[in-house]
């Protein structure tokens, strides 16, 4: 169980940080954007992700 967290964790991080490695004028750009997007926009997208990772969860485990 302990390997699969840090498992998780680490393709967490490896994903996230490919975006400003590969292109990091894009990522800033889109990083501005998300932050001049209204609370109830980002919740929704917030709220999109979690119940995608729950799906992708569901069907793994």
């Amino acid at each position: 169980m302990s390997e699969s967290i840090w498992l998780a964790i680490g393709l967490v991080l490896l994903f996230e940080g490919i975006g400003p490695f590969i292109a990091p004028d894009g990522w800033r750009k889109m990083v501005a954007q998300l932050s001049a997007q209204p609370d109830t926009q980002l919740r929704r997208i917030g709220g999109c992700l979690v119940v995608a990772g729950i799906v992708i969860i569901t069907m793994m485990g």
